[in-house]
Order: C-alpha cells, then sequence, then structure tokens
C-alpha cells in the first residue's frame, strides 16, 4: 500500500538526464545546447515526476558537502565569516577576493559563481518542464496544473534567490534550444512580480498531499510570502502566511516526537533537528524538505552533509597543552571520551560571531541555547589516554575534566605557541542542529572516520519561519503588536521567556530571532539583502535612525549598516593568523556577476553591480517581459 506521507522521493531516468546532460559549467555562456532531447524524454507523466525530482536535487546541492553553497550565503552576514585561517584565499576580505574576475567557485575560495551557474541551471530545467508541459497526455487538468504549478514554484525559487543576490538578471521564461549571446538584465521587480503570478497559480493547484521532498502547496505560500515581502505588498503576505499557519495541516512541534521522543535527556528541539525525524508523517512543521538518504539507489550525495565539517570548531588542530606542556586532546574514535563520535571533527569553516554565538543569547531557559543543545568548547574534556596514566598528578587530575576557559594567562589551557588561534579553534555552536550522526556507511567507507556529518534529509523551509516571515509583515504594516505574538509562537516553543514591550519591537527583533531559530537553514545574505531592498523602497525608517534610498543602494544600505553592528569581524577589521583582515564594503549587498557569464554575451548586456569593475557600460535594464 503506498503511504504518501512517508515515501521518499526518488530520481529516475529522465531526471538524471536533467542532472547530467543540462546546460555545462557556465549558464548564460556561448554553450547553451543539451545533448539530451526533452521531445522525446518528457513525454510521460513519470518523466515530469522525475524532472521535479531532479529539480529537488538541484536544490540539495546548497546545503551539502565540503564548504556547503550555503557557507557563502552566511559569510555575507551578520552570523558568520569564514573560519578557515590557514590558508589566504578564502572570502576573508571581500573587497579584495569578490571580483567579477575572480576565482568564484572553489571550496577553499567562496561559492558566489556557484549560485549563478547553478540558479540558472535550477531555471532551465523549469523552463524545460513548462516548456513541455502540452506535449504529455494528462489524465486530468488537475494533475497538469498540479506538475506545472511545482515547475513554476522551482522557477520562482530560483529567481528569488538570484535577484536578492545579483539583483536585476536575465528574465527566461521558456526553454532555449538554441545558443544565445543576446541576454539583458530584467529589473528585479518585474521578475518578482511575475513570479508572484505563477506562484498564486501554483498555490491554486499544488497539494499537500505529496511524497516527501516533492513541492507542497506549504511550500508555494511560503514562498509566495517572501515575494510577497519583497514587493511590499504587506498584506498579501500576511494573507499567504495565513494559509500554512492558519490552515490547520501545519504547525510548530511543540510535543516530543519521532524516534528520539523516549530519550528524556532531550527536548523537542532536539526531536525536530533529528536527521530520521525530519520526513515523517508526524512533523507538521516541514514545509519543503530536500531528501539526502545513503540507503536510496539514486538520492543521496556521495559525501553527505558535512554539516559537523562545516560547523564545528576545529578542536583537533588547537594542540592544546597541559601546564606540563603534554598534549591534551586527541581526535582518535577509540578514546575513552570519544569526541568525535559524541560531537563531530570540524574545521570551523562556518564560524560563528560573537554576536550569533554569544550575544543573542540572554534568556537562559531557551531550549536552543541548553546545556547539551549548545555546545561551548568548555564541555569538551581533557581525552588523551597519555593524561590517564601520566606521573604528573596534575596532568593526571585534568583526563575527563572539562577544558578550562581559554585565555592568554591560563596555564592549564595554554597551547604549544602560547596563543590560540580563537577563529577557527575555539567558540560555540548549536549541536542539536548539525550532530548528524554516522549511519552504517561509516563501517565500510573510511571517509567518515572521524566523523564529519553524512547523509540527512534537510529543511528548506519550515513553519517556525513563516511566523517569523508573518511577525515581519505585521512590523512593516507598523502592527507591532501582532509581530510581537508571532516572534512569541516561536519563541515559547523553545521555552524562551516571552517578549512583553511592543513598542521595542524593530526589524532587529526579528533578524534576531531569525539567527537564533534558522542556522546553516535560512540564506541569510538574501533575507539581508531582501530586507535593504524594503527599507530602499519604501523610506520606513530603521531602528538605527538611518532611512534609506534606491538612489545609492550600493553604496548606503541596511544590509551593510546590520553587519557593521552586529559582525564584529568585519567592523574591526579582525586580522587571521595569516594576516588577512575581514573586510566588507557596502555594495557587497549585491555579488558581482562573474566576468564569465558577459564574456560570451556579445549581443547583449547583463548588467554589472556598482562597485565592481564593468558596471560603467551597464545599460537600462528591461521593464517589462520581453519573450
Amino acid at each position: 500500500m503506498k503511504i504518501i506521507n512517508n515515501k521518499i522521493t526518488t530520481l529516475l531516468t529522465a531526471g538524471l538526464f536533467l542532472l547530467t546532460n543540462g546546460c555545462k559549467e557556465d549558464y548564460l555562456t556561448s554553450d547553451q545546447l543539451s545533448v539530451y532531447s526533452p521531445e522525446t524524454s518528457l513525454n510521460n507523466v513519470a518523466a515530469m515526476r522525475a524532472a521535479l525530482n531532479a529539480l529537488g536535487a538541484n536544490v540539495r546541492q546548497e546545503y551539502f558537502g565540503d564548504s556547503a553553497p550555503l557557507l557563502t550565503e552566511s559569510l555575507f552576514s551578520d552570523v558568520a565569516v569564514e573560519g578557515t585561517t590557514d590558508k589566504s584565499t578564502p572570502a576573508q576580505d571581500l573587497v579584495t577576493r569578490i571580483t567579477p574576475d575572480a576565482e568564484l567557485n572553489h571550496n577553499d575560495y567562496n561559492k558566489v559563481g556557484w549560485y549563478w551557474i547553478e540558479e540558472f541551471r535550477g531555471v532551465r530545467y523549469a523552463n524545460t518542464i513548462i516548456s513541455y508541459i502540452d506535449k504529455v497526455p494528462f489524465t486530468t487538468e488537475e494533475e497538469k496544473n498540479a506538475i506545472l504549478g511545482s515547475a513554476y514554484f522551482y522557477r520562482a525559487y530560483h529567481y528569488y534567490r538570484l535577484v536578492h543576490q545579483f539583483g536585476d538578471v536575465p528574465l527566461q521564461l521558456k526553454d532555449e534550444s538554441t545558443p544565445r549571446d543576446d541576454f539583458y538584465s530584467t529589473k528585479r521587480e518585474v521578475i518578482l512580480q511575475k513570479m508572484k503570478e505563477d506562484l498564486e497559480f501554483a498555490q491554486t493547484w499544488v497539494k499537500d498531499d505529496v511524497n516527501k521532498g516533492e513541492v507542497t502547496k506549504g511550500a508555494v505560500s511560503h514562498l509566495l510570502t517572501k515575494v510577497n515581502l519583497s514587493l511590499g505588498r504587506f498584506d498579501e503576505a500576511i494573507a499567504s502566511a495565513n494559509s500554512i499557519l492558519n490552515g490547520g495541516r501545519y504547525g510548530l512541534m511543540r510535543d516530543r516526537f519521532g524516534s528520539t521522543a523516549g530519550d528524556a535527556t532531550k527536548n523537542v528541539i532536539w526531536d525536530l533537528h533529528r536527521m530520521d525525524n525530519k520526513a515523517i508523517s508526524a512533523n507538521r512543521e516541514a514545509l519543503f524538505l530536500v531528501i539526502d538518504r545513503d540507503n536510496l539507489a539514486s538520492g543521496f550525495t556521495p559525501n553527505g552533509s558535512q554539516v559537523m565539517r562545516n560547523c564545528v570548531p576545529a578542536w583537533h588542530f588547537a594542540n592544546v597543552k597541559t601546564p606540563s606542556g603534554a598534549t591534551a586532546i586527541t581526535d582518535a574514535i577509540t578514546a575513552e571520551f570519544p569526541l568525535t563520535l559524541w560531537y563531530g571533527r570540524g574545521i570551523g569553516r562556518y564560524r560563528g560571531t560573537p554576536y550569533s554565538t554569544q550575544y543573542i543569547w540572554t534568556d537562559n531557559t531557551d531550549l536552543r541555547h541548553a546545556p547539551g543543545m549548545w555546545m561551548d568548547m568548555t564541555d569538551l574534556v581533557y581525552n588523551n589516554p597519555a593524561l590517564k596514566n601520566s606521573q604528573n598528578a596534575a596532568d593526571k587530575a585534568l583526563y575527563g575534566k572539562p577544558l578550562q576557559a581559554y585565555n592568554s594567562t591560563n596555564v592549564a589551557a595554554r597551547f604549544t605557541n602560547g596563543s590560540l588561534d580563537t577563529i577557527r579553534h575555539w567558540f560555540g555552536w548549536p549541536h542539536y542542529k548539525v550532530f548528524i550522526n554516522s549511519t552504517n556507511r561509516e563501517a565500510r567507507d573510511p571517509y567518515w572516520t572521524p566523523p564529519r556529518g553524512t547523509n540527512t534529509d534537510w529543511y528548506v523551509f519550515r513553519v517556525a519561519e513563516t511566523y517569523l516571515l508573518r511577525a515581519e509583515a505585521h512590523y512593516w504594516k507598523g502592527d507591532l503588536a501582532a509581530a510581537m505574538a508571532d516572534l512569541n509562537e516561536v519563541r515559547s516553543r523553545a521555552q524562551a521567556q516571552p517578549l512583553t514591550n511592543a513598542s521595542e519591537i524593530t526589524i532587529g527583533t526579528i533578524l534576531d530571532e531569525r539567527a537564533r531559530e534558522l542556522y546553516w537553514e535560512e540564506p541569510r545574505k538574501t533575507e539581508l539583502t531582501r530586507i535593504a531592498y524594503i527599507f530602499a523602497t519604501t523610506g520606513k525608517p530603521a531602528y538605527n535612525g538611518k532611512v534609506y534610498t534606491m538612489a545609492n543602494f550600493s553604496d548606503a544600505n541596511f544590509f551593510y549598516d546590520r553587519i557593521m553592528e552586529k559582525n564584529d569581524f568585519y567592523k574591526n577589521e579582525v586580522p587571521t593568523v595569516m594576516g588577512v583582515k575581514f573586510r566588507i564594503a557596502p555594495y557587497h549587498v549585491l555579488w558581482p556577476v562573474p566576468a564569465s557569464a558577459q564574456r560570451f554575451n556579445t549581443r547583449g548586456r547583463i548588467n554589472q553591480n556598482k562597485g565592481y569593475s564593468g558596471y560603467e557600460e551597464n545599460v537600462a535594464a528591461l521593464d517589462k517581459i520581453v519573450e
């Protein structure tokens, strides 16, 4: 018997054709042709569904792998910086590193170019389905429109991201059968308006009762809420959020559930983020998931999420010493206190800022920062086996005890050279979110030793964010009491103290709650840029007293001011051990269009963003849809 809520979607032949034989490395270059023929592959309903699954697999790439693309979104924000300090190439001095001709798609640099390539690839996959929808014999109009609506969702998903990463970009609404070199940029608001219309169609036809990993009506309404906010349609944003929050099907998970419900040492936040609880039917919070499991024949990423590798500090590199100079920590999985098995062995690529790891955690009742849920370095222990039988009594006494808090004079926590690279090696992290414990794959593949985070389902959209989006819509309308009520829904689930003074609610309050709730889920740069656009287009004063305009958007914007207020690394131009200073500029509110995308576009003009070489050659962006 088919159980819709539990069945996991997998990639079929047509979907694999899309993934492997679509456009090549750079989209919008001279090589546009695909070697597969959609007219012969996308000729039945099963093939259409498989092509949609390929779009889901494309979305999945953002969250997984070493130096996952989501890292780049995070480091252009207030919550994190790139913590890889043993190289000078990572995106730390963004003024120097982020240019149109720079390396923009490399693990040791950044993934700005990855987003340009993969998001336009996603647009093309969606356009292929849309263009061939009338060539398939559907059983009913309802079946046809549900698939068409899902394709519209994916196209809107990628364009929502593109316009808040790169601003005005080319708008493509149909499958291209021949190479093109005549693209022009289209205004952001024109693109968003078209995506809004498509999502409204999708909201009518896409169903919630679908396989896990497929597009749901809830996901459509959630994305529509973001688009409505982007367009300044705040009443409509509230309405699209209401369709989720007041619809009866979805809701915040407030009670223990799933495989870990019986573990009295944990809580509902832990349950919510377990790898085997995200896609079960009992979970009413998941709106849109990507599925990644190593027991699916073709439905997993080869190297898994690696989220522990990305987000856990590189404590095993820290060379922690005892007062006598003995090595204090080992990453051996066979140790009596196997820290790598308990917490994962990271390399500190995602370095949370003091703002996101310390300053926002003022409530000691918040489950998201509770002992055992949130990890600090002092929760690790001295576990080097040699200490256990040491002839030095002081060293022996440290064995199995928590690391002492680091400071430059604390000899019990001293390091090889008397100092510590605290950027990479010493910071806190949300254990409940990033602990993706190894499966049977580790036993047969030495790649997973020590553990770094294996295959797992992951949230793209969930109800907690819907509440925060509705809170934001209420804020923009000036209804601070309603905004506070929505924030308190999320806070109460985490057992945080409720907010009580509506007059103190600002966009900063909402951003703080997003930082607490959506670690390694939200694309933080995208959302900060979206909010910066709203401030600039509405003229609403920000909590810092400033009023922004579109006239000088790349010179003065809320995005930059927020980062310089909250991100101590950029604000203070903190240097790494390689001598690289963390720097960011106001024009980073928009990323550079990769030069490779412009190079072959000889009969058109893809505009460059202000602050980058080539901006002076821009032409007026299209202000209407041109087929």
